[in-house]
């Protein structure tokens, strides 16, 4: 087993210890190395004294308090520390106190609060051993490092401290942002999957409407014709139920996977079944014409297509009164444009309602732009441009 196998779990299990544990501990580890010199003393012409271990003392003691207060336990353990060494009885062989609350300052403390405490010991040790018999150099420069070390250790953990909490602070700012994304996510599909429902509904309410106002009409007069447009009432609700079946049994499955898959959505091959539908179920001549090389386009695009034709030919059913209708797909290397016109009454009022709000808004999703107006012979036309940002990136 390697040394850090085991030490890396020990200093875990420290740093979760009630800091006046771990403080206490410690205290009481430097009371014992300043209480060497009395249970190992180094000879009889060392002075000993209880005054000299009490002062001794007076520099480990503190040390208990040293989360809690630093800066006052530093000012305690570096006046005991400099009267120990002038009592002389006996005078202390290292600061171990003094080194503990150096770094402890250096690690907790404001900044003028460092300089000081910093200043007050190099100074103090130095006058202390100017006025202390039989003094090496040796020893300044042992004294005067070890100061220094302890500050410089205590500086490195505050700037690691600081360096963990900013790499904290940061995985929790992406957690919050990861979750408003996926609130996003999640608030867009909504919409979507509601603007989805509400073009399959109205689609399907207007055939079906058309149908049913018609079918009494005939009823007497041409059976055939009626029961074809009760045919046709019914081809319409089972659609619009396996559409709704289809979009509520994904996402019910996805729900309870806790996926985000998008669900299956018909595209621009389908505008050639949606165009054919709405002809034999409402009586309307509706033609499509392609021009340019079609191709695939991204899967929000071609859903977005799909969309905007069927809401713009529902509006005609349900509200221009129009005996034709024009589908026209004009392909580009930049976009498709998609033209839907009718020779209806045209326009009714300024603005429009909310299919015309819809169709806006599902090209501003994919980047492009919806126009609505009159026709140019007359009647109502729509036109929607939307971007193919897949074949533009390539071509760029």
């Amino acid at each position: 087993m390697s040394a850090r196998s085991w030490i890396t779990p020990a200093v875990a299990r420290l740093r979760t210890t009630h800091p006046y544990v771990v403080d206490a501990a410690l205290a009481a580890l430097v009371l014992f190395a300043t209480s060497l010199q009395w249970i190992f003393p180094g000879g009889k012409d060392e002075p000993l004294s209880w005054q000299g271990y009490l002062l001794g003392a007076a520099t480990a003691v503190p040390l208990v308090w040293r989360r809690r207060a630093p800066f006052g336990t530093a000012c305690a353990v570096s006046v005991a520390t400099p009267a120990m060494a002038v009592y002389h009885a006996p005078p202390p062989d290292v600061e171990y106190g003094g080194l503990v609350v150096l770094y402890t300052v250096a690690a907790l403390c404001p900044p003028w609060q460092r300089r000081v405490m910093l200043v007050g010991w190099l100074a103090g040790v130095a006058l202390t051993m100017v006025h202390t018999d039989k003094t090496e150099p040796f020893e300044y420069a042992f004294h005067l490092m070890g100061v220094v070390c302890a500050y410089a250790l205590g500086m490195l953990e505050r700037v690691q401290r600081a360096y963990t909490a900013e790499l904290e602070d940061r995985a929790r700012r992406l957690e919050r942002e990861r979750a408003a994304d996926a609130e996003r996510a999640r608030t867009q599909e909504r919409a979507r999957i509601a603007r989805d429902m509400h073009d399959i509904l109205a689609h399907a309410v207007s055939l079906m409407v058309v149908q049913a106002e018609a079918g009494p009409v005939v009823v007497r007069s041409d059976p055939a014709r009626a029961e074809a447009a009760f045919d046709a009432i019914a081809a319409s609700g089972r659609d619009a139920m396996a559409q709704l079946r289809r979009i509520l049994g994904v996402l019910k499955e996805e729900e309870a996977r806790g996926g985000s898959r998008r669900l299956p959505q018909p595209g621009v091959s389908a505008l050639v079944e949606l165009v054919r539908q709405v002809g034999e179920s409402t009586g309307l001549r509706v033609e499509l014409r392609t021009s340019g090389e079609p191709r695939p386009l991204p899967p929000d695009t071609e859903v977005a297509a799909y969309r905007v034709v069927q809401e713009a030919l529902t509006n005609t059913v349900k509200h221009a009164y129009a005996s034709t209708a024009t589908v026209e797909l004009g392909w580009t290397e930049e976009a498709l444009t998609l033209a839907v016109t009718d020779d209806g009454r045209g326009p009714s009022g300024a603005g429009g309602g909310h299919g015309l709000i819809g169709i806006r808004e599902r090209a501003a999703a994919c980047g492009g732009s919806a126009e609505a107006g009159r026709g140019p012979h007359g009647g109502f036309r729509v036109v929607v441009r939307l971007p193919d940002d897949d074949r533009q990136a390539a071509l760029g």
